[in-house]
């Protein structure tokens, strides 16, 4: 079992749980996810910050971002300025074959989760 956790954020992975290995989650929220649910949001969440790296460095001090992208199930918006981004993300749901939730993490938590999130998958 892999498990990590900071300020606001937190990840797990336990492969003997078959259904649903890896568990995300917030501040005051955790949900359960099937591996292909984490290799999506892995991928939006890679692709979010590679365009985000691109404009970057073209943003004033005083200027903010929105980044908003949509991949297979999943929907992502990083928010920030050129320094800190905040995250946001949603599963959706469709129904009886697919469940749906939406979390967020602030500046603060973001980029340490996704940083975590990048050691399962690297």
């Amino acid at each position: 079992m892999i498990q990590q956790e900071g300020p606001g954020w937190r990840l797990a992975r336990d492969l003997s749980r078959k259904d649903f290995p890896f568990l995300i989650g917030g501040e005051s929220w955790a949900v359960e996810l099937t591996e292909m649910e984490v290799k999506g949001l892995y991928a939006l969440l890679v692709e979010l910050e590679h365009q985000y790296m691109l404009i970057r460095d073209q943003l004033m001090e005083e200027e903010s971002i929105t980044l908003e992208l949509e991949q297979q199930e999943w929907w992502g918006c990083f928010d920030g300025t050129r320094d800190r981004w905040g995250l946001q993300v949603v599963l959706q749901g469709n129904g009886m074959q697919r469940r749906g939730l939406e979390g967020a993490w602030p500046a603060t938590a973001a980029q340490a989760f996704l940083a975590a999130l990048r050691t399962v998958w690297d």
